[in-house]
Parts: structure tokens; sequence; C-alpha cells
């Protein structure tokens, strides 16, 4: 029901000019699981969740999704762009060097969407110059959105047993930044 209501508000807002796709910003955050359950998974800092969010132009959340926090994020990107909650894909999409891969780049090229991360250190062949880089400095928007999301209790420690419902008050919190972003 709510992500219903997200996807209407967010269409609403896209329509009317308050969404700005040209520019998205990709990026996760760690939410420890404290009672385990579904999507929690195993890493250095814990059992855990992965939250994965999208934020347009201004910050304002576009796209959340909860996985395990075992899995690497290049492989959880196509989930989160199914999961968007505006019908529009995003022109560029910018991550930070987790996102560099040269496959995921042609899979996104494929749908339209350019891919904009920073080479890793270890990589030897170099694609990228820099003028799509300078986009890169504009990615504080996706932490600023995780900063926004950290002001609900409920989001910054996963106390549900199932991922339907601490998506449910992730999809509750977007709603409410939606709103406030008016």
């Amino acid at each position: 029901m709510l992500r219903r209501i997200l996807e209407v508000l967010a269409q609403a807002l896209h329509d009317e000019g308050y969404l700005d796709l040209k520019e998205a910003f990709i990026d996760g955050s760690f939410a420890p699981a404290k009672h385990g359950g579904a999507c929690v998974g195993k890493t250095k800092r814990g059992k855990g969740s992965k939250i994965m969010a999208i934020a347009d132009r201004q910050g304002l959340p576009v796209a959340v999704h909860v996985e395990s926090a075992s899995p690497h994020e290049v492989r959880l990107v196509h989930a989160r762009l199914a999961e968007r909650f505006v019908r529009q894909l995003p022109a560029r999409l910018i991550g930070d060097n987790a996102y560099e891969s040269d496959r995921l780049d042609a899979e996104l090229a494929r749908r339209g969407v350019e891919l904009i991360a920073p080479h890793r250190s270890t990589r030897t062949q170099r694609t990228q110059d820099g003028r799509p880089l300078r986009r890169y400095r504009r990615r504080w928007k996706a932490e600023r959105l995780f900063a926004w999301l950290q002001n609900f209790r409920r989001i910054v420690v996963r106390y549900e047993r199932f991922a339907e419902n601490f998506l449910g008050m992730l999809h509750l919190a977007c709603c409410l930044i939606l709103l406030r972003g008016l």
C-alpha cells in the first residue's frame, strides 16, 4: 500500500518538475539487523541489511531497495532500477568507485543510462577522461539522502524480522521526505 502511494506521489512530483532525473546518484548504506530474518547477511561489521537508494539531482529519493549485506553493490543496481518510483529512467547514474564495472556500464548504456563512476586505483586500462567525472563532485546528495533517512529511528537499526516491514518503513520515510521537499 505504501509503495503505491509513494509511486503516485513521486510520479506527480516528476510531472510537476520537482524531481529532476537528468542526473541521479546511487549509493548504499548498512543497517545492522538485531533479530535476523530475511535479507540479512554477514559482513565485517556484523549481520545486517543494505539499504540501496537512488537520489535525483536535488537528493530526493527515486528508488529504495533492501537487500542482504553480503552481495557487492554492483550486483544490486538492476534491482534498484526496477524498484524506482517513477516510470522514467535517469539519463546519468553517478556512483562511487564501487560501481565501476565495464559490464554494468555496457548493460546500462543499452538501456539509455550513462554510468559515471571513477576508476578504481587498481585499474590498469583507463577508459574515462575527466569531463564526466566532474559530475561526481555532486554525489554528496546521495549521502544527504541517507542522512535524511537516518533521522527516522526505525531505519537506523533494523529490528523487523521481515524485510517487507523494514521496506515499508523505508517507503514511509521516503514519502515524508518527498512531501517535505516541496
